[in-house]
């Protein structure tokens, strides 16, 4: 573990120097520059609410604002959008990477680093987009946003984890590159973000308790919408699901890592 952690702290300035230069660069000719990181999550949100919330609203439990739907989701996506940027962007780092990796000399899981670093820059951003929009909305922030980071870095874990372990695969499998955007499609309607847990059948509804992501969107729920703790019994089953991600992760990385460079 730290023949493989040590060289990357030794290129710490240079992952904090790519994550800035990544942002400078994805916005150097435009007006809005960052604020395009906040527009395009709340836009899909605005869709999402405009089309469902006359359906869904009169179902959300122990809420009484006129656009609970509105606030359920967009506390749903600042989770979602979190853990789909990171995993998604994590599958073809090595591959985007490829020319870099065979010229210069460091250590590859910077990569990852970087992509896990300019996603919780984007994710703050929305996340304080949401919060000042929820204080439109009438219902402002509470004091149990502290527990947020926690939430964050859980996610950060399991996304990470997950998407290095995909990354590295598909370097070698590059049908995982294909077939990810239809699983992340068919996840993200089996975690409650669009709807709540309680208009499915019990049938089905138990199958959403296999979902790691469900917990924590359910505590982005807590906290964001009804200001409450979220349940921290549930979250030890995506903290799992984060701590074996991330094991595998290194494992695949030690053993694929020298591999890599040849079949890139």
């Amino acid at each position: 573990m730290k023949a493989i952690l040590l060289p990357v702290w030794r290129y710490r300035h240079f992952i904090a120097s790519s994550i800035k230069n990544q942002l400078v660069v994805r916005f150097v000719r435009s007006r809005l520059g960052g604020l395009w990181m906040i527009l395009h999550p709340l836009a899909q949100v605005a869709i999402y609410a405009l089309v469902l919330s006359e359906v869904l609203a009169a179902r959300l439990p122990g809420i009484d604002n006129k656009h609970a739907y509105a606030i359920y989701l967009m506390a749903g996506m600042a989770a979602w959008s979190l853990f789909a940027e990171v995993l998604g962007q994590s599958l073809t780092v090595f591959i985007d990477n490829g020319p870099l990796l065979k010229k210069m000399a460091f250590p590859k899981l910077a990569l990852p680093l970087i992509v896990v670093g300019g996603a919780l820059l984007n994710n703050l951003m929305l996340l304080a987009a949401v919060l000042a929009v929820f204080g439109l909305l009438g219902h402002p922030p509470t004091w149990q946003g502290l527990w947020l980071p926690v939430l964050i870095l859980l996610t950060l874990g399991l996304a990470a984890g997950l998407g290095l372990c995909l990354g590295i695969i598909n370097v070698f499998l590059r049908d995982i590159g294909q077939t990810l955007p239809i699983v992340l499609q068919f996840w993200f309607w089996l975690t409650p973000i669009v709807y709540a847990p309680q208009v499915l059948p019990a049938d089905y509804a138990g199958w959403l308790a296999y979902n790691p992501m469900t917990p924590i969107v359910a505590g982005y729920q807590a906290i964001l919408m009804y200001g409450r703790a979220p349940d921290w019994p549930g979250l030890a089953y995506p903290a799992l699901w984060a701590m074996a991600s991330l094991g595998l992760a290194l494992f695949l990385y030690r053993r694929a890592s020298e591999e890599m460079v040849d079949v890139l």
